[in-house]
């Protein structure tokens, strides 16, 4: 597996840009896994439904199965949150996982940059940056710089720039 990441501040539009990647990547013979950090506390099960019920009545790790997916539920409770590459090794094998946050690990990252959230660039601070794709011009950038729309470059440079990613060991069934 390679694997690169999305950085940028929150509403840069990387949610969005990976949603218009994907399909092209694919499009061009690859598999693509992605890893989302969330900040906040999130749920992907309902209160009511038995998955609920069984994390809720404290169970640590809860599998939903249907014939179309499955969901891993793996509850934290006093346990830190796990780093980075633990995550990655629980995927099955793609040819390539896109990482949108964990804007400071040390993983090659392309930077999604627009001028109207009014953060500065995470460029040249974090020496990981590898690209960016942006809304404005960006003379002073060190590392190339592609239009937020120009979905091929864009792809091209995730592709020239993701690293091997080989985990230690994994678990029985990638989880």
């Amino acid at each position: 597996m390679r694997i690169i990441g999305l950085a940028g501040w929150s509403g840069a539009g990387k949610t969005t840009l990976l949603a218009r990647l994907i399909p092209d990547i694919i499009a061009r013979g690859l598999t693509v896994s992605t890893v989302k950090h969330a900040h906040h506390a999130f749920d992907v099960d309902q209160p009511g439904k038995d998955s609920h019920t069984h994390r809720m009545a404290g169970a640590t790790e809860v599998l939903i199965a249907s014939e179309r997916r499955f969901a891993l539920i793996h509850e934290l409770r006093q346990e830190t949150e796990p780093r980075l590459p633990d995550l990655l090794a629980k995927l099955a094998p793609v040819d390539l996982v896109i990482v949108e946050g964990y804007k400071r690990e040390p993983h090659p990252k392309l930077e999604v940059f627009r001028d109207a959230v009014g953060k500065p660039l995470l460029h040249p601070d974090d020496p990981h940056i590898v690209a960016i794709a942006s809304d404005v011009a960006l003379p002073h950038a060190k590392v190339p710089r592609v239009r937020l729309d120009d979905t091929g470059a864009i792809i091209d440079l995730l592709l020239a720039h993701a690293a091997a990613f080989a985990p230690a060991a994994r678990r029985p069934g990638g989880a």
